[in-house]
């Protein structure tokens, strides 16, 4: 039997608009596979240092106090802030952030810059490496996690007084290869996956939820649990909270 002797089976409406979905979908996970792919690519280009280095605004740190240099410890605590230090750039030597805007004024205040807080992963791990005589300045502490909605535990240091913070220009000694044909390509790939749409979907696709709210995690101090209930709920239902 001839192959053009087949019958001829006529999609219907339906299945011709799953496959149409079916293939747009298959295009943005193939897109999107790419446009890592590309990043990466880009994150891994060398370093090439320029000829006249720069300043691009001041980074702001901290460093050991002026007792802690000149007392015999002071190659410890350097070691331990090398593990905790944090670091922060900003355009103006001040790191005055923007809170909210009073008519036609803006209003500045000071950015709070805190060492870094350990989490009971990398506490358990032990994954900075710290020894025994450095875990000794460490306390644990119960705080409220808006990510996880629940009270998890952190590490924090209990002698912060021992560093100062110092502002410092920030120099720029060198900068990442530029390659034309990989920026083009990534940014075509980005115009096409910033559409609203489009991203919904990839989300959906890779297992995510997109949000465009974040009011659902409350602090459960802040939780009213009276909230919606009806007025022919039993008085057993109320006392009960």
């Amino acid at each position: 039997m001839d192959m053009h002797d087949w019958p001829y089976i006529k999609k219907s409406a339906r299945r011709k608009k799953q496959l149409v979905k079916k293939d747009f979908d298959k295009k943005l996970i193939q897109l999107d596979k790419l446009h890592n792919d590309l990043w990466n690519k880009r994150n891994n280009l060398p370093m090439v240092p320029l000829e006249h280095p720069y300043q691009r605004g001041w980074q702001r740190l901290f460093a050991l106090s002026t007792d802690i240099q000149q007392g015999n410890m002071a190659q410890f605590y350097q070691g331990l802030l090398s593990k905790i230090n944090t670091i922060r750039y900003h355009q103006s030597r001040e790191f005055k952030r923007r809170r909210k805007r009073r008519r036609r004024k803006f209003v500045y205040d000071d950015s709070v810059q805190t060492l870094r807080v350990i989490d009971s992963y990398n506490w358990l791990q032990n994954t900075l490496q710290f020894t025994d005589a450095e875990k000794a300045f460490f306390a644990p502490k119960e705080v409220w996690s808006y990510r996880f909605s629940k009270y998890i535990i952190r590490y924090e240091f209990t002698e912060p007084w021992r560093f100062i913070l110092v502002t410092i220009p920030r120099i720029i000694y060198e900068k990442r290869l530029y390659n034309d044909e990989l920026e083009q390509e990534l940014s075509e790939i980005k115009n096409y996956l910033d559409n609203t749409r489009r991203q919904t979907r990839l989300y959906k696709l890779k297992g995510k939820t997109y949000r465009y709210r974040w009011d659902s995690f409350q602090d459960p101090r802040y939780i009213n649990h009276l909230k919606n209930k009806p007025m022919y709920t039993s008085k057993e239902a109320y006392l009960d909270y």
